[in-house]
């Protein structure tokens, strides 16, 4: 290890948005200027570069004025999502269906949560899967319709210790909530995040479980704050990135 490398320190980033829209227009300008760029050794596209903060906290405080991305008119850019996908994706985030192909669904963990367990029999390895019985959304309406809002033990999780195992784990692990100020908030973490592609559906779905939530509870919605130590761009997506945030001159390097 060089010099340069040992006086190096992790940058974290703190950005603040009005919507969902400028919450992502911010992440993209500011990724831009203070990504890290490294080549991906494992996960998604091994081998390709990622452009990707140390680490992004990220405040959104009224996510329900403009969930989806605005994209210029006559821009030749691809939306990221629209209303249609994030509806479809919001299903996927209230039910615990998955096909034969899926490891998990964040639905499933959410309110279908199972256990897979591995026994051998007669020479084959034979895996069944332990419902834990735990419907977490509306265990988390539950405590605070009957037990009021001065608790800090609401919080639904994704991730699991055996998902270390998974080609592809999950990448939002944790939705912790509060309910302060008469409103319900949502505290994200993602482990990885890809900001072109997953970001605006990711939020734009959880953005529709927190009013459903909320309206359930008897509360007003609140803010999104989210943070992740993989919040990148995939090399494929930086010059899209670019002409959206009018930085066509900027180098990467």
């Amino acid at each position: 290890m060089d010099s340069r490398q040992k006086e190096q320190a992790l940058t974290p980033v703190f950005i603040e948005a009005f919507d969902l829209d400028d919450a992502w227009f911010k992440c993209l300008s500011a990724i831009l200027k203070q990504g890290h760029v490294y080549k991906i050794d494992r996960g998604s596209y091994a081998g390709q570069r990622r452009l990707e903060f140390d680490f992004v906290t990220l405040r959104v405080k009224n996510p329900a004025h403009q969930i989806i991305p605005i994209i210029p008119e006559g821009s030749s850019i691809p939306a990221p999502t629209n209303m249609e996908y994030i509806q479809q994706y919001l299903q996927y985030l209230l039910t615990g269906c998955k096909t034969e192909t899926e490891d998990y669904t964040y639905g499933e963990r959410l309110v279908d949560p199972k256990v897979k367990l591995t026994a051998q029999a007669d020479g084959q390895t034979m895996v069944k899967e332990m419902p834990l019985e735990c419907n977490q959304i509306e265990e988390v309406i539950k405590i605070y319709k009957t037990q009021g809002p001065g608790t800090n033990q609401a919080i639904m999780e994704i991730g699991m210790p055996s998902d270390i195992k998974l080609l592809d784990p999950p990448c939002l692990r944790l939705i912790d909530t509060r309910v302060r100020y008469g409103k319900l908030h949502f505290m994200l973490y993602f482990r990885s995040w890809d900001l072109w592609g997953g970001f605006p559906a990711n939020l734009g779905g959880l953005e529709l479980v927190k009013q459903y939530m909320a309206d359930e509870i008897g509360v007003a919605n609140g803010e999104i704050i989210a943070c992740s130590k993989g919040l990148h761009l995939y090399e494929y997506a930086w010059e899209l990135a670019k002409q959206r945030t009018h930085k066509l001159d900027l180098e990467i390097k």
